[in-house]
């Protein structure tokens, strides 16, 4: 008796793991599957319906007359949609935020783990153009060794020591820092981190975060240290997020400028904070609060679309 019930519930699990991977189930392939009659697999699916109703999943196997075969409805799908995955392999894509050998694993992985068994090969095939022209960043450094560690560093309140590169004038230096998020943009990964000592920096009262490009640390160590996050109140990684441009820390300032280009929805997504104070004839007044300089370079970028307000000045 033990051993028809271990069959049993063995074939059960195997149905049950196949819908949820989103396959049509018959009765005649299972019953080849494990060897019993159609009878069987019957009960075994009137099991699973028991099941999924006494523990109040949300979850029915119902039979689809147009698939001819027994369907997960209801619930969560485990699984992503062809359009989900796509979407997804294309922003990976697009980021170019990692070398060849990191990227392409990751997008093979996805479509593995995360597409129905049925749609792989046609959502493979949808990538495999990009794949093979993807362009890895210039930097060539490994971002995904470490980038867990920082992580958990971030979450224990660790104070970390770092070795990097710096870009305005290429030579390593020390650091302690406080880190408190990593973050993404415009190609590159980045740890937002206090930095202990800023007596050498030009604004050593900045209130705010350093932002340092992952890919020149060029070694870290995580070190017994703990501290209480700077300034919780005044900085949470979203918001931060929000005001940051191009990665340029700074100053908290407000700027105003006119626009007068295609598209406000463009500035308004480029801006977070962005807020549109009036408008007439096409010409919109915007006012923005954002940190450092990095706004600059975008301003710049839109040429005549834009004019800034002499007006615009920092804040507290």
């Amino acid at each position: 008796m033990d051993e028809y019930n271990n069959e049993k519930t063995s074939r059960v699990l195997g149905i049950y793991t196949r819908l949820l991977d989103g396959h049509v189930v018959t009765k005649a392939e299972e019953s080849e599957r494990y060897g019993v009659n159609e009878r069987s697999i019957q009960r075994d699916i009137e099991s699973l319906r028991t099941f999924l109703a006494d523990q109040h999943l949300e979850q029915y196997v119902i039979y689809d007359r147009k698939l001819q075969g027994y369907r997960l409805a209801g619930g969560e799908a485990r699984t992503l949609s062809n359009s989900e995955i796509l979407a997804v392999c294309k922003i990976l894509l697009e980021s170019r935020s990692m070398r060849r050998d990191e990227m392409l694993p990751i997008l093979d992985k996805l479509i593995s783990c995360a597409v129905p068994e049925a749609s792989r090969k046609a959502v493979t095939e949808l990538v495999a153009n990009e794949k093979h022209l993807y362009i890895e960043p210039h930097h060539g450094r490994y971002i995904l060794p470490g980038l867990w560690d920082l992580g958990q560093a971030i979450a224990d309140h660790r104070v970390i020591e770092i070795t990097y590169e710096r870009m305005k004038e290429p030579k390593l230096v020390q650091r302690r820092v406080k880190p408190v998020g990593i973050m993404f943009s415009e190609y590159y990964f980045y740890l937002t981190a206090f930095l202990e000592d800023k007596s050498t920096f030009d604004n050593p009262n900045d209130l705010f975060p350093t932002i340092y490009r992952i890919d020149r640390i060029r070694s870290f160590k995580v070190l017994d240290e703990t501290f209480q996050v700077p300034y919780k109140d005044r900085f949470q990684e979203g918001e931060f997020r929000k005001r940051v441009q191009f990665m340029y820390g700074g100053r908290l300032q407000t700027v105003r400028f006119t626009y007068t280009g295609p598209s406000i929805e463009a500035v308004l997504d480029r801006l977070p904070t962005a807020e549109v104070i009036s408008e007439h004839d096409g010409e919109y007044e915007v006012r923005a609060e954002v940190f450092g300089t990095g706004i600059e370079m975008w301003l710049r970028s839109q040429g005549e679309y834009v004019n800034l307000h002499t007006d615009s000045k920092g804040v507290s």
